[in-house]
């Protein structure tokens, strides 16, 4: 079983550098197997999404990028604040996004100007196009009472600001008392707050990443947003066996047994080489030590965990289907 059957939107957030958008693309395929109708959305400018699915840069349309195991699909959008901003204006105003009004806005630069000079508006903007995503209803005879997609993956921004770009919303509502952005607001937090809702935190096991991992999720709960699992990226298994870990990192290692080794191998085993050996197995040592610290850590923030290996290539799309069936198998999606 899904360890999360009742979410429709993913929100995958994490600091700089730990992969949350090779995660976020791993989890829309994995949620996608079976049959299912996955978007998979960034809103960032990065095109993050096109890089990984070695596709043409994304326009602001919803484009079909893969075919998940089982036959569900994933399609993709890139979010673009200017082009939100239209769509907001023609939901609200009737507001042609390809009419002459609109064509002028772009020209004078009007559009820019107020997702610019007013940062809290483009966030309204970007997670407000997520959200009509998530609520949108299928069209087509018969099918009025199904979702356009199962599930929504937001590859998200970075950790230290997701919990104000998720909450933006609610600030603004609370600043326009009436009015379309008011509604508009207060919807987004709806779906946002709700059980339908899940920000995943993507980290790698160091010590940087661990820490703010655990501050984001404190900062997620202090504004009332739903956390979900903690993804560990790029985990590498330990060399050593643990008794051998443990005398590597006392410095207690058996040099005779390392040079035995060495010999049988069929190698020169001279003291220089033999000694270089053990500080590097002290080093490996204390690294696996301060995995484990890290873990301990995230294991006290009493969430789902799941963990995805370091790949030795570069991820390419069968990396991402690698990564898709781990997570499932791990029961994310």
């Amino acid at each position: 079983m899904a360890d999360f059957p009742d979410v429709r939107l993913h929100v995958v957030t994490g600091k700089g550098g730990t992969g949350k958008t090779t995660v976020a693309a791993s989890l829309a395929l994995a949620l996608a197997s079976g049959g299912r109708r996955v978007l998979l959305t960034e809103v960032e400018g990065r095109q993050g999404i096109a890089q990984l699915f070695d596709t043409p840069p994304l326009p602001y349309e919803e484009r079909k990028v893969a075919v998940a195991p089982g036959g569900g699909d994933v399609y993709a959008l890139a979010i673009d604040p200017e082009d939100a901003l239209l769509d907001y204006l023609h939901m609200f105003y009737k507001l042609s996004r390809t009419g002459v009004a609109a064509r002028t806005l772009r020209r004078m630069g009007a559009i820019e100007f107020a997702t610019t000079v007013a940062p809290g508006l483009r966030d309204v903007l970007l997670t407000g196009k997520v959200k009509e995503a998530v609520v949108r209803r299928a069209g087509g005879k018969g099918k009025q009472d199904s979702y356009a997609y199962d599930a929504v993956v937001l590859d998200a921004p970075p950790t230290g600001r997701i919990a104000r770009f998720l909450n933006i919303s609610s600030e603004v509502s609370g600043l326009a008392k009436v009015g379309p952005l008011k509604s508009q607001s207060d919807g987004v937090m709806a779906v946002l707050r709700s059980p339908q809702t899940a920000v995943h935190l993507c980290t790698l096991l160091e010590e940087m990443p661990v820490q703010e991992t655990i501050d984001g999720v404190a900062e997620l709960v202090s504004v009332g947003l739903p956390v979900g699992g903690v993804v560990v990226n790029a985990v590498r298994a330990p060399l050593l066996h643990p008794a051998d870990l443990l005398a590597a990192e006392k410095g207690s290692l058996d040099l005779s047994s390392l040079t035995a080794g060495l010999e049988k191998a069929g190698l020169d085993a001279p003291d220089a080489l033999v000694t270089s050996l053990a500080a590097e197995a002290a080093d490996h040592a204390s690294r696996v030590a301060l995995e484990e610290r890290g873990r301990d850590a995230l294991g006290e923030l009493h969430r789902p965990s799941y963990e995805l290996p370091l790949l030795s290539d570069a991820v390419d799309l069968a990396s991402l289907y690698e990564l898709a069936a781990l997570l499932k198998a791990q029961g994310m999606a």
